[in-house]
């Protein structure tokens, strides 16, 4: 069905189609009489052995939604009924901004992938800690990630500040935390996963969590494009901090290879989908092999099939994320990456 569906919705505007598709599956979740039972009915993986704990929570399965999907926390129930395992929202900021000018998200159909520059684009944290409280109260049981950022407008040597203030508002109302520091629609933000910088925020941040009778995991999201010196960095990085894992990994800068012609593929922003996979794959496989699996990794980039998503867990990833594959192949893909994993 959503193959005869996705024709429609791609001959408008992303960002508009994404808007329109995410209020309707919230409006039917939440208003349509047994609108849940029926997404559940459809969607939902209800296959055993498939659970897992990773970095001290218990996932219903491995398949997540990435960040930037849901940016306010405004559609966590409605995705979670279509399957994912769990759900990362934002990337939120401490004040609302607006993001960059539009149009800010284009689609490459040539090479299945997509180029945003949505600029952090959110309604501040405020908003979100609200909405999430609420869906806590309600949904214990629903694992959400918070992926936190920095306003456009913060200079990068305050730049913790920023991040202390999303950590302290969702603290208690997110199951996990992810610094992101490697987009590159945010003026000097990938400036932060230098080594000094970087080591600044995440032990200032496990300073913060330390201090609770509760911890949350502290896991970091990098670039694709970062080089293997950059890479035993990281490595250097979490041991000396012990935050919890790394997220690998975020779009790329790089338009290499691509089928699409060259005024599209050279709109600024970053590029997900197929063209990052292999490049995701690598880095996740170098730093398991080069830290001995000395930390968990979540495997995001490019899996737009089964196949994809196993070739992130046998390179060394515990959890795989959706994005870019969720909107070319439709929600069916979560149950179909599930299902292949039982075999």
């Amino acid at each position: 069905m959503y193959r005869i569906i996705k024709p429609i919705f791609f001959k408008f505007d992303p960002e508009n189609v994404h808007y329109f598709v995410v209020k309707r599956l919230k409006w039917f979740n939440d208003k349509f009489p047994l609108g849940k039972t029926i997404i559940r009915s459809s969607f939902d993986v209800h296959i055993k052995g498939l659970e897992k704990e990773v970095f001290g929570i218990k996932f219903r399965n491995p398949v997540g939604l990435a960040a930037g999907f849901d940016k306010n926390g405004e559609y966590v129930e409605a995705l979670n009924n279509l399957g994912f395992g769990f759900i990362e929202v934002g990337t939120v900021t401490p004040m609302p901004q607006p993001g960059n000018d539009k149009p800010r998200m284009f689609r490459l159909p040539n090479d299945e992938a997509l180029i945003n520059r949505m600029g952090f684009n959110n309604k501040g944290v405020d908003v979100m800690a609200e909405r999430l409280r609420i869906l806590k109260d309600n949904h214990p049981d629903i694992i959400v990630g918070g992926n936190i950022g920095k306003n456009k407008a913060t200079p990068n040597e305050d730049a913790v500040s920023d991040y202390i203030k999303c950590f302290d508002r969702l603290f208690d109302v997110v199951d996990y935390f992810v610094v992101n520091v490697s987009s590159p629609n945010t003026p000097g933000l990938r400036e932060l996963q230098e080594k000094e910088p970087l080591k600044k925020i995440l032990n200032t941040l496990q300073l913060r969590n330390h201090k609770n009778d509760i911890s949350r995991p502290i896991l970091l999201k990098i670039a694709p494009d970062l080089t293997d010196v950059q890479l035993d960095d990281i490595i250097e990085i979490v041991a000396e901090t012990k935050i919890s894992g790394i997220i690998a990994t975020n779009t790329t800068i790089s338009r290499e290879n691509l089928a699409t012609e060259k005024i599209l593929a050279d709109e600024m922003g970053g590029l997900s989908g197929k063209p990052v996979k292999d490049r995701s794959t690598e880095v996740i496989k170098y730093l398991s092999e080069k830290s001995n699996k000395a930390f968990p990794i979540i495997g995001v980039g490019g899996i737009h099939s089964a196949q994809d998503a196993k070739e992130k867990l046998d390179a060394g990833a515990c959890l795989v994320q959706l994005y870019t594959g969720f909107i070319y192949e439709g929600p069916g893909l979560i149950k179909e990456i599930c299902k292949a994993l039982v075999k």
